[in-house]
């Protein structure tokens, strides 16, 4: 490792610690905020301790989404500790996700949700679990709730390396005007507020609760003994990013949330809309560059990239009854996507070249439904109990893979009609043996249940598939402020429907086996998490995690072949300070060893990350503050495997994201460097065989990059009213 590198680690791992809030808003923003000599302290620093039932469980709250400069939306997804957000094509297309070993490609074995309503969408035209985070509003989220392992009985599947939850508002904190504007013809328009429909019952201020990672939280402005109001959302933004072909993305967020109730007892109906266009910056070949073929930021097909369009409906409830608290949503979402992509340009077909359509149209239907008795007793020890059940209906519309040429069809690779449906039903008790020593018990079951009518009959076909996952957590403490865990759970992943019934390789026409619908997967962890140090929260974890099939995506044929088993094991250390109220640091770390099993030499996993570092600084004022702030975030991603026989390294990477602003009353101004030292480094890097233009046929082998964009400026103006 380079000696810089080496510093810059050295320094951070000695000065890890925290991101926290400050004085939250008044309701009304015309007003000074009250200056208290407490410090607030809430999101991933909040006191966890006889609450998470895990080190690597927590909450990352607005203000911590608002302290990070980001490039792009799926980047808030780092707001999970440990958790890499890159992008192999720019534009609308969902981003490239890292956690744990894991290169989760665009959302595979990390389940993300927004209100509990899904994001990942399983046996999806471009890869299975693709989450597209470009619908969600950042300034509408109130907390994140992650987990991390296979321990929860509530997440089922995709779920093997974490979850994350995105809680909207239920009423913002104040309306807001915002206008960004930035280098590479950047835009960004939003205006986002809460009307409070019953005018006898005005918002009133109060701080959010601290709360256990997946539970509802309070009322965003209670006060009074019920809210009704009506949140609303517009969000545009365009931007052509540095590449020789502009990517033109076009996007268009809107959303409308109706809640009425208080804290216990509400009900909420969020409509959520997006659309976005673009042209692809999709990954280029490492030798084109180094030949003069194309320059850095260059394209070999200018005419990669796509639309989408994501809208959804989610009705929420919740009731209290004493001790007994019924939490349940449903959901219908619609969804459709038109991508064209090219990764090997002239390998399969040199007269035409290799871009490919892949299209979907489908419906999903779904709910969740969760009852908490709470204070209970069993052996005349406290105890809580909570039973749910959920399901999950896609409806698949013509699912198509095309051969194209400037975005004209050449032909038909093969097109199917699915559907998946699951039921999945969990129970878990959290017991409390002494004051020292609490468990958490859990089991999951979940039914599949697969029907592909495929343009090829011999891939069509209809497949029942059902897993049981057991759950368990020991936690001892807390003793001096620290407390330790004991995890143990088994989970799974399920496979493309298509693939289930596959028997005939639609490309090439020679036989396959159809792939296991539901993958196995395991996992531990021991951890501890400790608020011994004033103001300084921290949590060190160890973990192990094995999956009995690793997914590999073939991205010229755009489908997941399922792989040889994996093992990953791992530490993970996250530091939050907080000495002062103007003041706050954080650092987290990840190391992880990944290797195939039974896999000879050819052991190691291809993009398995094994380091990473994160860590951030916020001066000034804090969280609403009034007064001048500034923050800088730091990035450190190692070098990585690129094939299986470890002959090829990808080279190691260094973000640094920054921000200075002002904040007085309504008004926030600030301005955002992204990329601060101008480093060439790579967004991600592949390596595959492809051919360019006069290459033999059969392809050269080599590395295949997206690189970092260089270094740009933003500026942002708010106003609150």
């Amino acid at each position: 490792m380079p000696r810089l590198s080496r510093l810059l680690l050295g320094s951070l791992c000695i000065t890890t610690a925290v991101l926290a809030e400050g004085p939250l808003k008044p309701a009304d923003p015309s007003q000074e905020p009250t200056e208290t000599a407490a410090i607030v302290v809430t999101g991933k620093a909040e006191d966890l301790l006889g609450v998470a039932p895990s080190a690597s469980i927590g909450q990352a709250s607005a203000d911590e989404i608002a302290d990070r400069p980001y490039l792009r939306r799926g980047e808030i997804l780092e707001t999970v500790p440990g958790l890499i957000v890159t992008q192999h094509a720019g534009g609308g297309k969902a981003n490239q996700y890292f956690l744990r070993g894991f290169n989760l490609d665009h959302g595979t074995d990390f389940a993300t949700s927004i209100d509990d309503m899904p994001m990942n969408l399983k046996t999806h035209a471009h890869g299975q679990g693709y989450t597209d985070l470009n619908p969600l509003i950042p300034e509408l989220v109130e907390h994140v709730d992650y987990v991390k392992g296979t321990y929860t009985a509530a997440n089922g599947d995709l779920s093997t390396a974490g979850s994350a939850n995105f809680k909207l508002f239920d009423t913002l904190p104040h309306d807001l005007a915002s206008f960004e504007v930035g280098g590479h013809n950047y835009y960004r328009a939003l205006i986002a507020g809460t009307l409070n429909l019953d005018v006898a019952a005005p918002f009133a201020d109060a701080p959010s609760n601290a709360l256990d990672p997946g539970k509802s939280p309070a009322t965003s402005r209670p006060g009074a003994s019920e809210i009704n109001a009506l949140t609303y959302a517009m969000d545009f933004n365009s931007y052509d990013g540095p590449w020789k072909e502009p990517e033109r993305y076009q996007r268009f967020t809107g959303l409308l949330k109706w809640f009425k109730g208080d804290q216990d007892n509400h009900i909420a109906i969020t409509v959520m809309g997006y659309q976005g266009t673009w042209h692809s910056s999709d990954q280029v070949a490492q030798r084109a560059i180094a030949d003069g073929f194309v320059s850095r930021f260059g394209n070999l097909d200018p005419t990669d990239g796509g639309h989408s369009q994501r809208y959804s409906l989610n009705l929420e409830y919740q009731t209290r009854d004493g001790d007994v608290v019924t939490r349940a949503n449903a959901y219908a979402i619609y969804y459709d996507l038109d991508l064209f992509s090219d990764f090997t340009y002239f390998l399969r077909d040199p007269v035409h070249g290799d871009q490919f359509e892949q299209q979907e149209h489908r419906w999903i239907f779904g709910g969740n439904v969760a009852r908490t008795y709470e204070h209970q007793t069993i052996f005349g020890k406290e105890a809580e109990y909570t039973f749910g059940f959920q399901t999950r209906h896609d409806v698949i519309d013509g699912a198509g893979l095309y051969p194209t040429e400037a975005r004209q069809r050449l032909g038909m690779i093969r097109l199917d009609n699915v559907f998946e449906a699951s039921v999945g039903a969990f129970a878990d008790s959290t017991i409390h043996w002494n004051d020292w020593f609490r468990t958490k018990l859990g089991v999951r079951a979940d039914l599949y249940y697969f029907n592909t009518d495929s343009s090829n009959s011999l891939n069509s076909g209809d497949k029942f598939a059902g897993v049981v996952s057991p759950k368990l957590s020991a936690i001892f403490g807390p003793w001096q402020d620290t407390e330790y865990y004991l995890n143990f759970g088994t989970g799974f992943h399920s496979n493309d429907g298509r693939g289930v019934t596959t028997t005939v390789d639609p490309g090439t026409g020679e036989r396959v086996s159809p792939v296991e619908p539901l993958v196995r997967t395991m996992g531990a962890e021991i951890g501890a998490r400790t608020q011994a140090v004033e103001h300084l929260t921290s949590a060190f974890t160890l973990y192990w995690l094995e999956s009995n099939s690793e997914l590999t995506y073939a991205g010229d044929q755009g489908r997941n072949d399922p792989g040889p088993a994996s093992r990953r094991v791992g530490i993970e250390w996250t530091n939050y300070w907080r000495p002062t109220d103007w003041f706050s640091l954080d650092g987290e770390a990840a190391l992880t060893h990944g290797r195939f099993l039974h896999a000879g030499t050819q052991n190691h996993i291809p993009d398995s990350v094994p380091f990473m570092l994160s860590s951030g600084v916020n001066f000034g004022a804090q969280g609403q503050a009034n007064g001048f702030f500034a923050n800088l975030r730091l990035r450190y991603v190692g070098g990585r495997p690129l094939t299986a026989d470890n002959s090829v390294i990808g080279k190691w990477s260094v973000l640094l994201n920054g921000s200075v602003g002002y904040r007085h009353h309504n008004w926030e101004t600030a301005i955002e460097c992204l990329n601060i030292l101008n480093r060439k480094d790579n967004d991600i890097e592949y390596y595959y065989t492809s051919r360019l233009p006069g290459e033999p046929a059969t392809g050269v082998g080599g590395v295949h990059l997206h690189p970092t964009e260089p270094r740009t400026f933003r500026f942002r103006v708010t106003y609150k009213f």
